[in-house]
């Protein structure tokens, strides 16, 4: 017994900017995390291996580093704040009609 494929089908579209902003917020907590991190208690690894620390990266160069890695993290974190803001105006779902797909694999 076969079944007919409905002639429509409901896309959720608000649970995607939901979900790249989850994204973006997890990651660049993570990021900004890990800068605030190497900036305060964190060093480079070449400082264990190098015969007289901070010869090989400067701490200036380390600083900097850190300062990049916070950055970046709190514009992921912008960022997602944007989409979740923007996603607000999106509609819940949208209902579209359903195509055949180009490509069948046993057909």
């Amino acid at each position: 017994m076969t079944t007919k494929a409905p002639a429509s089908e409901r896309v959720k579209v608000r649970g995607l900017g939901r979900v790249a902003a989850a994204i973006l917020a997890g990651w660049g907590g993570v990021v900004a995390l890990k800068g605030l991190y190497d900036m305060f208690l964190g060093e480079p690894e070449a400082n264990l291996y190098a015969a007289v620390r901070w010869s090989f990266v400067t701490e200036g160069q380390w600083l900097r580093y850190c300062g990049f890695e916070l950055v970046y993290g709190l514009a992921c974190a912008a960022l997602a704040w944007a989409v979740l803001r923007y996603s607000r105006f999106l509609p819940e779902t949208v209902e579209r009609r359903r195509e055949a797909p180009e490509f069948d694999v046993f057909g």
